[in-house]
């Protein structure tokens, strides 16, 4: 019985040096690879047919072609041979229809449908994402090798002028692995990326998202017409609403609320500064939470696990509701919300120690006396209520049919 070759993997074929005289190397099911002696490497297909050994067939370029590729077509020339057709005419039309790959927009586009094949769907949507919004548009046109560290800068730069600088880190370093992959497939010969250091493109806390009211406006229409559950649908608008964080809002407790006193208690225990937090609650925020209370399904947690267990929904939850939208906001997670409401509010003229108390970044003491403590809470009562107004005005803007 005849070895069987062990199946290549895309890193041994990268690694393969030519030799004084070309030579061949076995994949499985008559896929080989030639390697000559310039260093090129193609695709060859091994066969008998009635009984002989026939020429090798020419699959065509590594570099044009994955081991993915090329071991679909040497099954389906395995397949011809099988019922005794000879596959070399076929070989012949499928290397016509294999296209030059000269500019960055065609090496992008072989990339993202064979490297990134095994990869994440989230991973996938990523990097794809990151190439067609702003890479190829820009640059796409360009022959591959004439792509430079300085095209890669502009279109960063122009990224984090947008306010997202994370975002702009991300697309330099899709380009970086774009171009590792074309430097091993002999498309290219430098990575311009390579040559912009991470740190002058973003820092860990560089994030400076902010929504534009429009953009606010049309995020929650679209949670509010999408088909996630009611529940997730209110703790979102919540999060807008009240300016808290995202595991605030998660792990929320009925024994936090005093609904009648429109008053929302965080504990220190859940808080980062170790000291509780009250949010001053809305109109707006009242009336979801009402709904919320009357159709309650737990007796501890806002919103508890659809599993049944007396728990709060996952950290993701409120992530992946947001995800499963598809909406077109550019580069924004949901911590987002808290930043956009300070902008917001700041432009409306708002005291800067209302808004750091709103955040719970610096917790002010209430004043010593009744009357000032009620100064204290009327005006973050003013604020968040301002806020909410805003927020209403915003998706009002653009509504086309009732939502609430």
């Amino acid at each position: 019985m005849p070895k069987l070759a062990a199946p290549l993997t895309e890193a041994q074929i990268r690694a393969l040096e030519p030799r004084a005289t070309r030579y061949c190397v076995a994949d499985g099911n008559g896929l080989v690879i030639e390697i000559m002696t310039t260093g090129t490497k193609v695709w060859r297909f091994r066969y008998s047919l009635n009984g002989k050994r026939q020429p090798l067939v020419t699959i065509g370029d590594y570099r044009m072609i994955s081991l993915r590729v090329a071991r679909a077509k040497a099954q389906k020339y395995a397949e011809m041979v099988a019922s005794g057709v000879s596959p070399v005419a076929t070989a012949r039309r499928d290397r016509g229809a294999e296209s030059k790959i000269e500019v960055l927009r065609e090496g992008a586009e072989l990339y993202l449908t064979t490297e990134m094949a095994g990869k994440s769907a989230e991973y996938q949507r990523t990097t794809r994402r990151a190439l067609e919004k702003d890479v190829l548009p820009a640059i796409g046109a360009k022959p591959i090798k004439a792509v430079t560290d300085d095209d890669i800068r502009a279109i960063c730069d122009q990224i984090k002028s947008r306010g997202s600088p994370k975002m702009a880190l991300h697309t330099r370093n899709a380009v970086k692995r774009l171009y590792e992959y074309l430097i091993a497939r002999q498309l290219a010969t430098a990575n311009p990326a390579e040559l912009i250091p991470a740190r002058f493109i973003a820092t860990p806390d560089s994030r400076t998202r902010v929504l534009a009211p429009d953009e606010m406006g049309a995020m929650l229409r679209a949670i509010y017409a999408s088909n996630i559950r009611r529940p997730l649908k209110l703790a979102l608008h919540l999060l807008v609403l009240t300016m808290v964080r995202k595991s605030d809002i998660v792990e929320a407790a009925w024994s936090e609320f005093n609904l009648s006193a429109a008053r929302w208690t965080i504990p220190a225990a859940r808080m980062n500064k170790g000291r509780e937090h009250v949010v001053y609650l809305s109109h707006q925020a009242v009336a979801l939470l009402r709904e919320l209370r009357d159709t309650k399904t737990s007796r501890t947690f806002v919103f508890p696990s659809v599993r049944g267990d007396d728990r709060p929904i996952a950290k993701s939850t409120l992530n992946q509701a947001v995800k499963s939208l598809g909406l077109d906001v550019e580069h924004f997670v949901l911590h987002d919300f808290r930043r956009t409401a300070a902008t917001h509010l700041r432009e409306m003229g708002q005291p800067s120690d209302a808004i750091e108390n709103a955040l719970a970044h610096t917790i002010k003491d209430a004043p010593d006396g009744d009357d000032h403590a009620e100064q204290h809470a009327a005006e973050q009562r003013r604020t968040l209520q301002l806020w909410a107004d805003f927020v209403d005005a915003q998706i009002e803007s653009g509504r086309k049919g009732m939502i609430g």
